[in-house]
């Protein structure tokens, strides 16, 4: 009977150090994740509406990321342009539709508010309104190699591409590719 408490007292420090394991493996594996892999993004402003809402909660993939036309990418807020950054002072990152990538040329038809990449028209069912703004760039606009041409889908009030203080985007500051809305619940799913 003196041996009964010591082996219980056994059994539960085996069983503590068993779960204290876990709990640092599984912190470990997912810091690994979030680091290398996924990250969670807040949409912060009006820029990508309808498609996002402010305050909307994605998950972002950024392993082995290659920008394709139209993923919802994230790009880095250490942008070398500052002007980018004037609609979204408060954000870390900001967020946008790619519309063409390297080698392909844009063009924006704003009196019937069409927009065009190699020659034909997009479609765009995802947009606010009509691409009607031009922010001072000159078309058509070849995009070099290793950029992209990005435009939020709220085209009226979106500071992107179009405009000659930003221009193209360099591929390198693309963080990832927006995956899968997260919250709010009620709107919970993939992201086209």
């Amino acid at each position: 009977m003196i041996y009964q408490p010591r082996i219980k007292k056994k059994q539960h420090s085996a069983v503590l150090y068993d779960w204290i394991g876990t709990l640092v493996l599984s912190i470990i594996v997912v810091s690994i994740i979030l680091t290398f892999f996924v990250r969670v993004v807040v949409v912060d402003g009006p820029s990508m509406m309808d498609t996002l809402q402010d305050g909307d909660v994605l998950i972002m993939s950024q392993f082995n990321y290659k920008p394709k036309v139209g993923d919802i990418v994230i790009i880095s807020r250490n942008y070398e342009n500052d002007v980018l950054y004037q609609e979204t002072s408060s954000k870390s990152v900001i967020i946008k539709r790619i519309i063409a990538v390297e080698g392909q040329t844009v063009d924006i038809d704003t009196e019937a508010g069409i927009v065009y990449v190699d020659g034909k028209a997009i479609d765009e069912p995802y947009i606010k309104d009509p691409t009607t703004v031009n922010r001072g760039t000159e078309y058509p606009l070849y995009v070099g190699k290793g950029e992209v041409f990005v435009m939020g889908d709220n085209r009226l009030v979106s500071l992107d591409s179009r405009s000659s203080e930003v221009g193209l985007i360099d591929s390198k500051y693309i963080l990832g590719k927006a995956m899968v809305r997260l919250f709010p619940i009620s709107e919970a799913g993939s992201i086209y």
